[in-house]
């Protein structure tokens, strides 16, 4: 296994919990041949592939502060050859370069053999998959301006942030984005801005408006508190709860309709493909979203949605949030969509360069 040092600056600064960040940064995981499985080859930055030549499979290790282990953390454990549950970003890169490695070999589309081998007893997976607009924190003028653009633009999905504001003010938003878009599928995000009595007064003021689903209203540990939110004629999603509770756990609890599963944050494509159908098992949705990840975790974040059946418009557009990227996007987003690349593994020949 050979890694290498990354870091991609944004095309504007994303604000955390943990302060902004202005650029991601990560590791390439590259399996090389005849050696990829055993995970005891690594180095550091090197172009020598020795006499297997080119790498056989191709992962991301791309930490994300208050989702994951650190970048040091994420190193080591990459160094190590012992990503576990407590290195996500660390086992997802592995677990990503070992699918396309096994995919490439046998020669399928990456999705298609997470299909067959994943937990959903399908034996196709899609072609292309639908994914939503992100529409940031503006007046509520700014709100409908933007929401119009995304449907004109083909998006049939479109995710409002909100929390930033007044909860009168981001009620106005939200009437003013439907107003703009009355047929489109419309969901907020809060990122757990909101307490109890604010959650419940905005469910209520804006059930009317048909919003399929408001993403992590409460903070990450009110699970109860998610629960009790549910049936109020918004659907409740769940993002940042993942990060310190098993999707099992927050099923268990009742505080979800809708996963929103992040394969880095998870520990890879298996793991992600495991929490769907654990929501579907437990009557939820999944949606799959990205972490601001580098074209190879995207790849991979793609070809997990398309081998969930029947799955709902994903959080994959996220390719123009980067300044810079590993190499050209071979699926851009083309009318609300993203289509999986054909040929074999992640992209077929599109990646050369980087294997």
């Amino acid at each position: 296994m050979r890694l290498e040092r990354f870091s991609l600056r944004l095309t504007d600064p994303l604000e955390t919990a943990n302060g902004p960040i202005e650029a991601r940064e990560g590791f390439l995981v590259r399996l090389g041949r005849g050696r990829g499985d055993s995970g005891d080859d690594n180095s550091d930055d090197s172009d020598d592939d020795g006499a297997d030549g080119p790498a056989s499979g191709l992962g991301e290790a791309t930490p994300l502060p208050g989702w994951t282990e650190s970048l040091d953390d994420c190193r080591a454990a990459l160094d190590d050859g012992t990503p576990d549950a407590t290195t996500p970003a660390a086992r997802h890169g592995v677990s990503l370069a070992r699918a396309d490695a096994d995919a490439r070999a046998a020669d399928e589309r990456l999705c298609d053999r997470l299909a067959a081998e994943g937990p959903f007893d399908s034996a196709e997976a899609a072609d292309a998959v639908p994914v939503n607009a992100t529409v940031g924190d503006g007046t509520p003028r700014e709100t409908a301006d933007a929401t119009h653009d995304a449907v004109e633009k083909g998006f049939d999905a479109v995710k409002i942030k909100v929390g930033a504001r007044e909860a009168a003010e981001d009620e106005q938003r939200l009437r003013a984005a439907r107003d703009a878009a009355p047929d489109a599928e419309l969901r907020a995000d809060a990122n757990g801005a909101w307490d109890r009595e604010t959650a419940r007064e905005m469910l209520d003021s804006v059930a009317d408006l048909g919003f399929a689903y408001v993403e992590q209203p409460l903070p990450a540990e009110d699970l109860s508190g998610l629960a009790s939110l549910r049936g109020r004629g918004v659907g409740v999603g769940v993002d940042e709860s993942l990060a310190s509770h098993s999707a099992r756990e927050v099923l268990a609890a009742d505080a979800a309709d809708v996963l929103v599963l992040k394969p880095m944050a998870l520990g890879g494509p298996d793991r992600a493909l495991d929490a769907a159908r654990a929501a579907r098992d437990a009557g939820a949705d999944a949606v799959v979203t990205t972490t601001i990840d580098a074209v190879v975790a995207r790849l991979g974040a793609l070809h997990v949605a398309a081998a969930v059946p029947d799955v709902r418009a994903c959080g994959l557009a996220t390719g123009s949030l980067l300044a810079d990227d590993l190499a050209p996007d071979p699926a851009p987003v083309r009318d609300g969509a993203m289509a999986v690349p054909e040929g074999t593994g992640l992209a077929g020949d599109a990646l050369n360069s980087l294997y």
